[in-house]
């Protein structure tokens, strides 16, 4: 009989203490007021757009770059030619 007290309190802790874990994490994943997710949303879409536009430059010096060195070893090739 002890035994299945024991069992019976370890069950009603660990659901107490489930409960108590999944009401802090239901807070900390909560959603925010609407104008306090609008605020995040526009310092997100900020930092992106940053983001996106220095990988844009860093892509078009690439591309420069690679155009630069392709008509240098067309420029060769061609030389080498005649």
């Amino acid at each position: 009989m002890s035994c299945n007290k024991d069992t019976a309190t370890g069950i009603g802790l660990g659901l107490a203490i489930g409960a108590v874990v999944g009401l802090a994490i239901g807070m900390l994943y909560a959603p925010r007021p609407g104008e306090e997710t609008r605020e995040i949303l526009r310092e997100k879409a900020g930092e992106y757009k940053h983001k996106a536009a220095e990988a844009i430059s860093h892509g078009r010096e690439k591309a420069a770059e690679v155009m630069h060195k392709g008509e240098e070893a067309l420029a060769r090739k061609k030389h080498t030619q005649t």
